[in-house]
């Protein structure tokens, strides 16, 4: 069974940094795409940063030159490094995997930024 096993949430000022976690395990494919969503209250859920096998990556505009996507293909995680942080950034973050054949969510993880 593929599991994704997230940390790294937690409460911050604005300003300050979070680094998030997403370990993937149990699968015989390989993870060709990792990547963080994130949703806030009575919002749609958005891709936030992606990365490639290639380490091709992608950013929503709102997080360009604050976040930083990077991955660990021996230990199958994925890292979100979360700089400058907003209020607006404030959400439920999600991990997200993707194989040739099938795509996997964690259980998401918790970011709440102060004014």
């Amino acid at each position: 069974q593929v599991q994704l096993v997230e940390s790294g949430g937690g409460l911050v000022q604005a300003g300050g940094s979070l680094r998030l976690s997403c370990a993937a395990s149990g699968s015989r494919f390989s993870f060709n795409v990792m990547g963080w969503y994130r949703q806030a209250p009575g919002k749609q859920r958005e891709l936030v940063a992606s990365i490639t096998s290639r380490d091709t990556t992608n950013y929503v505009d709102s997080v360009k030159g604050r976040f930083t996507i990077a991955r660990d293909n021996a230990k199958n995680t994925v890292y979100l490094q979360m700089n400058s942080l907003k209020p607006d950034d404030t959400g439920v973050y999600y991990c997200n995997v993707a194989t040739q054949f099938s795509t996997y969510w964690g259980q998401g993880t918790q970011v709440t930024v102060s004014p």
